[in-house]
């Protein structure tokens, strides 16, 4: 389940980096250092509400989790993620060149605002990984329940458990390190 959270992380984060970037050598209209300023309260401000947003109907779907079954079809992380990205690539790309065009007004505060998402998702992630080490399980959403890359949206009726040893993610979506 985190592995969803975390598949957009790293696609706003580096674009956001990159976007803000551009915006430092970009003048706008209200110069770079009221652009830059902006942009550092708005990746706070961003971070914040990307990170605490939909936090209680993760923590409900993880009280009512159930152990995953036979039938259940559990993806792979690698597999997860490519899906995700696969389907949010436009959306992505239409983000990164707002946060560049963005610097014309307000040089770097696009791209720290992106970049702000995708710091709030790892950190949603995060978070949700100290609840599996916590509970020493792993979540997972049933792929048929998956409608868009939302791991909390309304098809799912809960989430299912492994052992924390089960698959290829560790807890939180990160990789698992193999020895």
């Amino acid at each position: 389940m985190a592995v969803i959270v975390r598949a957009g992380a790293a696609p706003m984060w580096w674009p956001g980096l990159l976007a803000a970037a551009v915006g430092v050598f970009v003048p706008g209209l209200t110069g770079r250092r009221i652009g830059l300023l902006a942009g550092a309260a708005l990746f706070l401000v961003t971070l914040a509400v990307v990170a605490f947003t939909r936090t209680g109907r993760y923590a409900e779907l993880a009280r009512g989790a159930t152990r995953a079954g036979r039938s259940d079809f559990l993806q792979d992380r690698d597999v997860t993620v490519r899906n995700w990205r696969r389907g949010h690539r436009w959306w992505l790309l239409g983000a990164f060149l707002v946060a560049v065009a963005s610097a014309a007004v307000l040089p770097g505060a696009g791209g720290l605002v992106l970049a702000g998402a995708g710091a709030g998702l790892w950190l949603k992630a995060a978070r949700f990984g100290r609840r599996e080490l916590r509970d020493d399980v792993l979540y997972w959403v049933r792929t048929d329940w998956v409608a868009n890359g939302r791991p909390a949206g309304r098809q799912v009726k809960a989430y299912r458990t492994t052992g924390p040893v089960a698959g290829d993610a560790a807890p939180g979506g990160a990789r698992r390190r193999r020895l």
